[in-house]
Parts: C-alpha cells; structure tokens; sequence
C-alpha cells in the first residue's frame, strides 16, 4: 500500500473535533473524518493515466486492499482522511459555510490529492447522508477523463467503484425519492482549493486564517509570484482570472455546460471541478442549461458562462480584499485582466476552430456562424467538424450534404441559401491562409473533436450499469481517450441525439441529486 501525504493538513489548522454531526465550524479549513464502510465494493472502471500519474500499477489499482481503500473501507496509511471547510455564492446568493459534505481527501500521492466522492457523512453534510449515486458517478468519472483528453483543465478519476449499498434520492426533487445503486468516485487534483474557502474566511472575518490560506495557495500552487505580500496576493488574484478566463473559453469552445457555476465549485487552479448537472450543447443553443433546479433563471446557461466566470472572480477579489489593504482598484485590475484574457482567448479558438487566423474579419465570421446554428436545432460538434471536410473541396456552390448531417430537422430553403452564403465568404477567407486545404483540414481536425460525452451516451451506460454491465462504461472511455481521432467502427458514438434521448431524464435534464 503506497503512503499517503498531505500538505494541506500539515499546513493549515484543522478542526478539534472528530464527530460528523453537521456543525459550523470555526478556525480551521478542515474537519477529520473517516469514511463510512461499504457492504460488497466493486471497481466497475479506472483511468490508467491517472494510476501511472500516482505511481501504481494496474495490479496495484486492482488489488483487492487498494480497492478497500478506493471504496473507504480502509483508512490510507500516513494520513489523517478529512473534509475541507469552504463557503460559497450558490445561484448568486451567499450561502455561507458549505464544505465538503460528500467529499472526503485521502491526501497525496505523487503531489496529487485524492479525494472520494461519495463516501459518507461529513460536518459538512448538513442534512445528507454523503453518499452518491451510481449515476451521477458514472458521469463524473467519465467526463472528467473526457475533458482531460479534449486539453481543458480538469480535476481527473482514478476509479468508479460500487458499493453495494442502495441510496435514496428523489432525482428531480418532486417527491418521488427510490432507492438507487451508490457507488464512489476517486478524484484527482494537484489541489481542490476553490473561490469557496476564501470566500468562508472573510465572511466571518477570520483575517489571520484567510493570510495563511493565501500564504499557503502561494507557497505551493504560485511560487514564481513570490513571497506573501499584497503584491503577491494581487497578482495571485490576477493568475487566477486569468485562468478562469481561459477556462471559460474553453469550455465554450467544446460545447460544455457546467450547469451549477457557484463560487464553492471554482477552482483556484482553473481547473473543471465538480460535475453535477452538467451537459454538452447538441443543437446550438446558447440559453440551455442542463440543470432542471436554473430552469427558469438560466443563470448558468451556455451562453452566460463567461460573464458568470467574471462575477465569480469578483467574488474572490472581495473575499482577498483585506489581504490587498481594501485595495479595490487591484480587484478591477483582475477583472479587467480576466476580460481581456477570455476576449483573445476565445477569438484564437473559434478562429481556429474554422482554420483561421484570429483577425477582426474572421472574428466576425463566427459571430455569423453563431447566429446561423442558433436559428434552427444544428448539431454543434457535427457541424465543426463537417467543415474540417469541406475546406479540402471547391468552393460550395450549394449547401453541402455533410453539413446537412448536423440539422435536427429538414432546413427551408432560405436557411441553405443563408448558410451557402456564410460558407463562401468562409471559404474565400481560408483561401487567404498561409496554408494549403489539406493542412487547414488537419489543423481543424485537431480542435474540432468528433467525440464528447453526449447525455444520451453517457445515459446509456448508466442504464447498462444498473442492469449489471458496466462494460460501456470503459467502452466509452476508451472513445472518449481520443476525441479528434476518427474511430472506424465506432460512428454510433459520434451520433446526433437521437429523438428518444429529447426529453428522457438523464439525456437533456438533470439536477444536483446525487
């Protein structure tokens, strides 16, 4: 069995107190807490990536000990397991003390953290059980991998293991809870540290322990920006915009909907942290959000996601204040660094998505493109990734079949005749590229990718696991492993949503029940 460390409790002060009763707690960004044995655990998939960036082996990731220890039936050696004391802006309202209520750190293993999602009681449970669901860990498990391979930073899962308990949830929170397979999911982060555990410790004044969270966050996450200071902590400020920003145009470039952006699931790091109700756009639309509990605000819509990321991040200038002496103009600072991030990032992406280079007329050419696939249900990925074919061709004279392949339904006549007219001036426009078709054909391929983590598909195989085969499950992440790469025999995976998955639970709307 390796050992386990931990920074994090080494450095910070934690809580006295060892009972799991739901409490506020005070002084301390950490509670110790054992997690609560399961009746028959059974690794269902795991990452081998993630096992060789720890150091294990797949005989190691399997061995029945570890799996005890993947499923919290086993405390790992050398470290003490807890739940982090964080807070939190939920749905844009302050929901003061949070914390990990279903999340439990094991510690570190080669200076990643791993955390188990799902196994059991915490302070922070309030009035949950700090279980999770087979569903909603499949999800997790399999999307974080899918993010990694499509280059957006993201926490990782080292493993999907039932547990052979059932728990009750009522999905859709309308009075109908049932009884549902549970399962854990092992997360992996150089750090979970969010917007969230700043934000705890000035709400209630703690000045002393916001210093040392900073000092810390700088000391092992930002050593470059030097030793604690205000300037310091103004430029972390200003990284950590950056990074969102930089997130946020990834995101939107993928198709990607996080469906629950409060400040207790942002990362320090900018990395992808915390997949609930998420969901991919199928037809471009940027007010779906695929959280049933944001129906009617759609606050965390498509489309809203990079103007949420600069609220969050104003959220966590405030929370640093009294570290940058109430120094406000440092907060405008960062946000003005996060809009001037996320304006050039998200140009170089959607240019190049299209084989451009990021100059003003191309920038408008996909502001165009935009509005052309919002207008009719168009399949998203499909589309971009029909263009990677068509800019090998001659310039369209009528709207091209392939690109057909991406509506949901028949287009009228003045649709095509709209779209023809997008696609010669694009066409023209890649003309004007220092690069021949095929290699613009290439290029596009790499940002384009023909597979991502459909609801329907991922449903799918959650319906496959209850019925007790967990094999599309590592089918799927087998595909998803290579997201650019063309797969013969695997076509069904790249799919438009089928008229079934429209409106089944799970494929087009989903809570935060897990």
């Amino acid at each position: 069995m390796p050992t386990f460390t931990s920074r994090f409790l080494q450095a910070l002060p934690g809580d006295p107190l060892v009972e799991v009763a739901p409490r506020q707690v005070h002084g301390a960004l950490w509670s110790p807490v054992q997690p609560t044995k399961v009746s028959a655990p059974t690794l269902l998939a795991h990452s081998p990536e993630v096992a060789a960036l720890l150091g294990l082996s797949e005989a190691q990731v399997r061995d029945p000990g570890f799996v005890s220890l993947l499923a919290g039936n086993t405390a790992p050696p050398g470290v003490t397991p807890f739940a982090a004391n964080y807070g939190g802006h939920q749905f844009g309202h302050w929901a003061g003390q949070l914390g990990d209520g279903r999340a439990i750190g094991l510690g570190e293993l080669n200076g990643l953290e791993l955390q188990l999602k799902g196994a059991g009681p915490t302070p922070y449970s309030r009035r949950g059980d700090g279980r999770a669901v087979l569903r909603s860990s499949v999800r997790e498990f399999l999307c974080s991998e899918a993010m990694h391979h499509l280059g957006v930073p993201t926490t990782r899962a080292l493993s999907l293991v039932q547990t052979g308990d059932q728990v009750v949830r009522d999905m859709f929170y309308d009075g109908h809870p049932a009884p549902e397979p549970g399962a854990i999911v092992c997360r992996v982060a150089e750090s979970f540290l969010r917007f969230g555990n700043f934000e705890l410790c000035t709400s209630r004044d703690d000045v002393p322990l916001l210093r040392r969270l900073a000092e810390f966050t700088l000391t092992h996450y930002f050593p470059r920006l030097g030793a604690p200071s205000k300037e310091s902590f103004a430029q972390l400020l200003v990284e950590v915009s950056e990074r969102t920003a930089r997130l946020m145009a990834q995101w939107q470039e993928v198709g990607f909907v996080h469906g629950v952006m409060n400040t207790d699931n942002m990362s320090m790091l900018g990395l992808t942290i915390d997949y609930g109700p998420y969901g991919w756009v199928d037809d471009f639309d940027p007010s779906w959000t695929p959280n049933t509990t944001d129906a009617e605000q759609r606050r965390y819509r498509y489309g809203n996601q990079p103007r949420i990321g600069l609220w969050n991040v104003e959220r966590l200038g405030v929370a640093l204040l009294p570290l940058l002496e109430d120094d406000e103009a440092l907060v405008e600072n960062a946000l003005l660094a996060y809009q001037k991030t996320f304006e050039r990032e998200a140009a170089r992406r959607n240019t190049a998505k299209l084989g451009l280079s990021p100059q003003e007329h191309s920038i408008e050419l996909t502001w165009e493109l935009f509005s052309f696939l919002s207008e009719q249900e168009t399949d998203m990925t499909i589309f971009y990734r029909a263009l990677c074919e068509v800019v090998k061709g001659p310039s369209p004279t009528v709207f091209p079949e392939l690109l057909k392949e991406a509506f949901y339904q028949p287009a009228p006549e003045a649709r095509l005749r709209a779209g023809l007219e997008w696609l010669q001036k694009w066409w023209l426009r890649t003309r004007e590229e220092d690069a021949a078709p095929q290699v613009l054909s290439e290029r596009m391929n790499a940002v384009n990718p023909k597979y991502v983590l459909r609801n329907y598909l991922a449903q799918e195989a959650i319906d496959a696991a209850h019925a007790g085969d967990a094999s599309g499950i590592s089918t799927l992440l087998e595909v998803l492993r290579r997201p650019f790469t063309e797969q013969p025999g695997r076509e069904k995976f790249a799919q438009r949503r089928p008229e079934w998955a429209r409106s089944k639970p799970g494929c087009s709307a989903l809570s935060c029940s897990s």
